[in-house]
């Protein structure tokens, strides 16, 4: 007894593409099936990407300002919870930052103190034996919490004397600072001051911290500057 196996219809191609050709444009109703759902698949297919783009562009820009914004505050929170953590450590480097800026404030001289510290300056020279040509204070500039006091000073002496000189200013209790600094043979048949001996041209720096009246002063004063340029 033999048993026939009917084997499965095959896929027409060819059909498929004469179905095509021959759809009629203005008849859509006689198209046969598979030209039909090929079609309106199409027509889906365009009428969601066209809806995508037109309709939920603007969905999709909020959602990835959101996602941005989201990975935005997850680092600041990470960065503040670190903070949390070091807080106490935070503290202590204040502290020791608030107390070096102390000692620092301590070492600048008030109002009252830069003529004893200019002095100090000058028994320094005289004290190594040099000779001061001029030392002529300019006029103040003023910071922040401090007013710089630049000094014109030129002085003759020997090397080994202006290098001690040097170094006894930078001994001294309060802050001064030598800046710009021009040392030089003297010129002259003699030799200038005498044998052997040098010429050093500077700009002796020294600082005041101002007092709480000045700091005021300046800061209406910067206040009445930035409501005029208003």
């Amino acid at each position: 007894m033999k048993v026939s196996v009917s084997s499965s219809p095959k896929f027409d191609f060819q059909q498929l593409s004469e179905d095509f050709k021959r759809l009629n444009s203005n008849d859509p109703g006689t198209w046969p099936l598979i030209p039909k759902i090929t079609v309106l698949a199409g027509i889906f297919v365009a009428i969601t990407v066209l809806g995508a783009y037109f309709l939920w562009m603007d969905q999709f820009d909020l959602l990835s300002q959101a996602e941005a914004k989201e990975v935005k505050l997850k680092e600041e929170f990470l960065d503040k919870k670190r903070q949390a953590v070091n807080l106490d450590l935070y503290r202590q480097q204040l502290e020791e930052i608030d107390k070096s800026f102390g000692a620092l404030l301590k070492q600048l001289p008030n109002r009252n103190e830069v003529e004893s510290l200019l002095v100090e300056v000058n028994q320094a020279g005289l004290g190594r034996g040099l000779q001061f040509e001029l030392f002529k204070p300019s006029a103040e500039v003023v910071k922040d919490f401090y007013a710089e006091l630049p000094i014109n000073v030129k002085i003759n002496g020997t090397y080994h004397d202006l290098g001690a000189f040097a170094a006894d200013v930078a001994k001294l209790p309060r802050i001064v600072t030598l800046n710009d600094v021009n040392i030089s043979m003297p010129t002259g048949k003699d030799g200038g001051a005498g044998a052997g001996r040098m010429v050093m041209d500077m700009k002796v720096k020294t600082f005041r911290y101002l007092d709480e009246e000045e700091i005021a002063k300046r800061r209406q004063a910067e206040k009445a500057k930035g409501g005029k340029g208003k």
